[in-house]
C-alpha cells in the first residue's frame, strides 16, 4: 500500500527549517517551532544575551527560556519541576555537563516519555528515495501538408489504384507467358485455330472389324504433331483407301495385339483425309504411333512410302497442314514453334524421364530411331509448318 507523502520543500526556508529540526532531535528536546532558541553567552561581558528568536527579550516559555532563569517544567505526573535548557553558563545541570540539561533517556523536555517528533519534510531513515518513472511523452506525428481536399470518388479511385495496377500486371504476365507458349505472329487475347478440314469418319473403314474393348486414353491437350508414312505402295486408287486402311488395322491390332490403330490421322494421296484411331477426332487421344511420345502429341499418316527421290502430292502435304493448322490450334500452339515433351519410354531416342525439344510439327524419325517419315516428306516439313501457320493465320 502506497503511503503519501507531501512532496519535499526545497526552498531556503524549509532547508533553514530543517536544520533546526534536525538538531533539536539530537538534543532530545521538543519543538521550538515558534523560532526560539537557546541563549548565546556574551563572552566579553559574561552576560547572557537573548537568542536571535526572541525579539522583546521576555521571558521564553518552559520549552526554552531567553533570560537563563530556570523554569518549571510541566510534568503533570509528579508535580516536581525540572531544570531547562535555559540555565546560563556558570550553572550546572542535571546531568553534571556545564550549560546544557540532558534528558533522561526516553523522556522528553516536558517529563512525558513520547516519542520524537518527526518531521513531515522528511523521509524515515535508510528508506531510499523511490525513483519516479514518468511516461514517455507520445511524439506527435508530424502532419504533411495536405493543400486542397480531393473528392471522395477521387479518393476511392486512388484506393482501388494497387489493386487495379497488380491486376495489369498479371494480365501482362499472363499474355506474355501464352504469347512464348504459343510462339510468334500471334496477336494477343486472339486465339488462332486454323478451319477444321474434311474427315471421313471411321465408320467408313472400320466396318466388319472387331475392335478390342480396351478403354480409350485421353491427355490434357496437343502440343505437337508427329508426321509418319504408311510404308505401303504408292500407285493405288483413291477409292480403295478405306480397304487399304483396314489392312493397316489388321496388321496392327491383330498381328501385333495393339488394341487399335496406332494413328490419330490418316491421308491420301488424293488430299482425304480419314480418322484413325477411335475416341474423337476433336478430343486429344492417346495414340500409338510414337514410342515414348505418344501422350499429348497425334500421329498423322501418309499413306504410302516417301524414301528419298520418291514425289510428295502436293494435295497430300496441304491436307496433312490442315490438320496440323486445326489440331494444334484447338491448344493455341504455333506449327512453327518449338515445343518441349518428357519420354515416356526408353526405346525411344531418350530415356524415360528425359526431357525434350521438338517441333510442333515433327518427324517421327525426331522421337525414335526409324527412317519414318521418308526423306522426301521429311523435307517438305519446313513447308507443311508455314502452311499450318498461315491457315491460323499467323503471319
Amino acid at each position: 500500500m502506497r503511503v503519501f507523502r507531501p512532496p519535499t520543500v526545497r526552498s531556503s526556508r524549509g532547508a533553514a527549517l530543517r536544520r533546526l529540526l534536525r538538531t533539536r532531535h539530537a538534543r532530545g528536546t521538543h519543538g521550538a517551532a515558534s523560532g526560539a532558541t537557546e541563549p548565546e553567552q556574551d563572552e566579553a561581558s559574561g552576560t547572557t544575551a537573548p537568542a536571535r528568536g526572541d525579539v522583546s527579550g521576555a521571558t521564553a516559555s518552559a520549552c526554552g527560556a531567553a533570560s537563563g532563569a530556570t523554569a518549571p517544567a510541566h510534568d503533570g505526573a509528579s508535580g516536581a519541576t525540572a531544570p531547562t535548557r535555559g540555565t546560563s553558563a556558570q550553572g550546572a545541570s542535571a546531568q553534571g555537563a556545564p550549560g546544557r540539561y540532558t534528558p533522561p533517556q526516553g523522556a522528553s523536555a516536558h517529563g512525558a516519555s513520547v516519542p520524537p517528533r518527526r518531521s513531515p519534510y522528511r523521509r524515515p531513515p535508510g528508506r531510499r528515495r523511490r525513483a519516479r518513472h514518468r511516461r514517455p511523452r507520445a511524439v506527435r506525428p508530424a502532419v504533411p501538408f495536405r493543400g486542397a481536399a480531393l473528392p471522395r470518388a477521387a479518393r476511392a479511385a486512388l484506393g482501388c489504384l494497387p489493386g487495379l495496377v497488380a491486376v495489369a500486371a498479371l494480365v501482362l504476365c499472363a499474355t506474355g507467358v501464352d504469347r512464348s507458349a504459343t510462339g510468334p505472329g500471334r496477336a494477343a487475347g486472339t486465339r488462332a485455330t486454323g478451319p477444321r478440314p474434311d474427315i471421313v469418319p471411321r465408320e467408313r473403314w472400320a466396318a466388319g472389324t472387331t475392335r478390342s474393348e480396351a478403354p480409350v486414353r485421353y491427355a490434357d491437350r496437343v502440343a505437337a504433331v508427329f508426321v509418319h508414312h504408311t510404308d505401303s505402295p504408292n500407285d493405288y486408287d483413291c477409292a480403295d483407301v478405306p480397304r487399304i486402311i483396314r489392312t493397316l488395322y489388321e496388321g496392327q491390332a491383330g498381328d501385333r495385339h495393339w488394341d487399335d490403330i496406332g494413328y490419330n490421322f490418316l491421308v491420301d494421296r488424293c488430299g482425304t483425309v480419314y480418322e484413325g484411331r477411335a475416341g474423337g477426332v476433336e478430343r486429344p487421344v492417346v495414340g500409338a504411333h510414337t514410342q515414348g511420345f505418344n501422350a499429348g502429341t497425334a500421329g498423322i499418316a501418309a499413306i504410302g512410302t516417301f524414301t528419298e527421290g520418291v514425289p510428295v502430292p502436293r494435295a497430300m502435304t496441304d491436307a496433312i497442314a490442315a490438320v496440323a493448322a486445326w489440331k494444334l490450334g484447338l491448344s493455341g500452339v504455333d506449327p512453327r514453334a518449338p515445343v518441349r515433351l518428357v519420354s515416356s519410354n526408353s526405346l525411344s531416342r531418350y530415356r524415360a524421364g528425359t526431357s525434350a525439344t521438338f517441333r510442333a510439327v515433327a518427324g517421327h524419325t525426331d522421337g525414335y530411331a526409324t527412317v519414318c517419315p521418308g526423306a522426301a516428306l521429311t523435307a517438305r516439313l519446313p513447308g507443311i509448318r508455314e502452311r499450318a501457320a498461315r491457315l491460323q493465320g499467323r503471319t
